[in-house]
This record gives structure tokens, C-alpha cells and sequence, in this order.
């Protein structure tokens, strides 16, 4: 019996931040197919910075942008069928304008709100069991890459990928990668499978040493060290690549400060205003950076996430239920993770996937 074909559930399982530090699991409306909309079962949810809105005290009934799956319910998609296992982009692009028709839809004005177009009441979550999404907006997963590793083409490698593609960051390269979060970890894996050497900055120490294990040749401490001098000495005329993912006040000036001149520098962290120093002097290439083009560039993504498989192994640092997301918002406040994975549906065995 293909399992995917009929779901006998009502109601799905949904994560909601409902205040200063609650997040709660709870019953809603299992979201349905219409139009060129499809219904993702969710199996793998990475957490992302949610656990910042928890931590503010900002609700949100519909948390997350991540995840992986296998379709459900295709809809009038001629695209994908049921069985399909695909990731899922962020957001709603409009699916008509320039930006969106280039695969740049993550900057779309014009975002679709496919709850008051089909008159649903809940389905664009996916800290959750199931996600409606428009077809051209789920990426097909070739058969060859689990599910887990998958994940990646989301925000574990996503925005820097986006960056270090735009950079043309290659094997020649020295690649700064200005914060250690799961975003910037997940720049340093990428550096070292395209063979650049690769140099970090982190205060945190779990993530720093998890840096290391990544492939970084060394790790800086800013509030230790003066960064910009010692990539000079380490490199001879300073890194020719940096990606700023940490949102620190002073990062990206720092980092700016350690690019050689005409390199190229990619900011990727959602902050405030950027300082930089003066620009004209060194010439550096600066490239404000959301995330990936999934309609051209899925092939290199896939090729990277299959380099970089062990990699993403060590990098994955918690893998838990959905049940246990408070536990896991607990250890993305300590800093002290790298990737933690959600599993709406629980653990799954990806050769009894292809059979059901």
C-alpha cells in the first residue's frame, strides 16, 4: 500500500512561540493541495533563528522556512507527483515578476499568501508535519543524496552558497568566514569542498572547535586578537573571499579590513546599518546576499551537499522530534550546537521510505 497516497490525519502537529520564552506543539488543520500548491510532508525541519523570536517574546503561529520531505498531495502540479522526495525554498514568490522568473524571488515585493487564496486557515509552517507550497518553489532531491544531507540546500548552506557563488570563491581562494554559527559553519564546509583555505572568526568555543573539526585552519577571536592583522600575516596580502554571517556591530568592518585589495566580501547576517571603511582604497567587491537561485543552480547545490557529506554529518550536532523543540530552542540559546534537525513525523529509515 503506497502510504502517501491517502492521509487519514485531520489535524498535524505545529510548533508556536506564545510567548517569552514558550514554544508549544500543538493540533491544526491539515493544509490541502489546489493549484499549481502541493502538500510536503515534512520529515526533516532544520531550526533556523526562530529560538531569537522565543527569546524577545515575539509570537509566531507559524514558525519556520526549512525543510525536506516527500510530497503528498501534488494538486494540479505537472511538475512533481506524489512520492516525490523534494526541499523546500522559503517564502512565496508571485511566480510572474522579473525577480521570481530569474529565480531571485526571494527578493519578490510581491509575496503570495496561499492561506487567503485557497481560504485555509493554517499551512505555511514548517516546524510542522505538513507545508503547502507552490511547486516551482520545492526542489526534486536526486535519489542518490539522503534526505538528511538534503537539508542543507536550505539555510544550513543556502545563503552562503548564494554568496560564494556570486564571489566565484574556487580552489585558489582564502576564505574568511566571519562567525560560526550554523550559517557560517555551513560557509566553512562549503570553502573547504571547493579546496579554499579557509579561516574563521568566532568568540563562542563550541563552535569555534566545531570549525576546526570542519576544515577551518584557524579560528580567530575578535575580542582577543587583531583579526585583520593576523590574516595579513597568515596569508601575505590578506584573504581574497569573506562571508559576514555573525551581525555583530563591527564585523563586517573587520572583515572588510581583512580582504586583500579587489577582493570580494558577501554580507549575509540580517542586521542594522553596515559600517564599512573606506571602500575606494582596496576596491573590494560587496554583495548583499539572502540565499540561493534554486531554478539555476540546483545541480552545483547538489553537487556540493554530495562533497560535502561527512562534513555535514559532524556539522548536524542535535537531531531530536518536534515534540522536543523547546528542549532544542534551550541548546540554540547556549550557542553551544552546530545544525539541530527536526523530525516532525520522528526518525526514518531512508530505504523503508522508498518502499512505502
Amino acid at each position: 500500500m503506497n502510504h502517501h497516497k491517502k492521509r487519514k490525519e485531520s489535524k498535524v502537529r505545529s510548533a508556536e512561540i506564545t510567548g517569552k520564552g514558550k514554544v508549544e506543539v500543538s493540533d491544526r488543520s491539515t493544509p490541502k493541495a489546489s493549484g499549481d500548491l502541493v502538500v510536503v510532508k515534512i520529515l526533516v525541519a532544520p531550526m533556523c533563528t526562530e529560538f531569537k523570536k522565543r527569546q524577545n517574546g515575539i509570537e509566531d503561529h507559524s514558525l519556520g522556512h526549512e525543510a525536506v520531505g516527500v510530497i503528498t498531495d501534488a494538486g494540479n502540479s505537472r511538475r512533481f507527483q506524489v512520492g516525490d522526495r523534494v526541499a523546500v525554498m522559503p517564502h512565496y514568490g508571485c511566480g510572474l515578476c522579473y525577480l521570481c522568473s530569474s529565480g531571485d524571488y526571494m527578493h519578490c515585493p510581491d509575496q503570495r499568501d496561499v492561506l487567503a487564496e485557497t481560504g485555509q486557515d493554517y499551512g505555511t509552517a514548517t516546524y510542522s508535519q505538513y507545508l503547502l507550497k507552490p511547486d516551482w518553489l520545492v526542489v526534486r532531491i536526486p535519489d542518490d543524496i539522503p534526505l538528511v544531507h538534503a537539508a542543507m540546500a536550505c539555510c544550513g548552506f543556502g545563503p552562503t552558497f548564494g554568496a560564494l557563488e556570486r564571489m566565484r570563491v574556487d580552489a585558489l581562494d582564502v576564505l574568511l568566514v566571519s562567525g560560526c554559527g550554523p550559517v557560517g559553519l555551513g560557509a566553512v564546509v562549503q570553502g573547504v569542498t571547493r579546496g579554499a583555505r579557509v579561516f574563521a572568526v568566532e568568540t563562542h568555543p563550541y563552535r569555534a572547535e566545531l570549525a576546526l573539526k570542519l576544515g577551518a585552519e584557524r579560528v580567530f577571536n575578535p575580542m582577543e586578537e587583531d583579526v585583520p592583522s593576523i590574516v595579513k600575516a597568515n596569508t601575505g596580502r590578506g584573504a581574497d573571499a569573506g562571508i559576514e554571517t555573525s551581525g555583530a556591530p563591527v564585523a563586517a568592518k573587520n572583515l572588510a579590513l581583512s580582504i586583500r585589495p579587489r577582493g570580494r566580501l558577501s554580507v549575509v547576517a540580517w542586521t542594522g546599518d553596515v559600517t564599512f571603511p573606506p571602500l575606494v582604497p582596496q576596491g573590494i567587491d560587496i554583495f548583499g546576499v539572502w540565499h540561493w537561485n534554486s531554478l539555476k543552480l540546483a545541480e552545483e547545490m547538489w553537487r556540493t551537499v554530495r562533497k560535502a557529506g561527512h562534513l555535514i554529518d559532524l556539522m548536524i550536532t542535535h537531531r531530536m522530534p518536534l515534540e522536543d523543540v523547546s528542549d532544542a530552542m534551550d541548546i540554540q540559546d547556549t550557542g553551544a550546537c552546530g545544525k539541530i534537525l527536526l523530525f516532525p513525523h520522528g526518525e526514518f529509515d531512508e530505504e523503508e521510505l522508498e518502499r512505502t
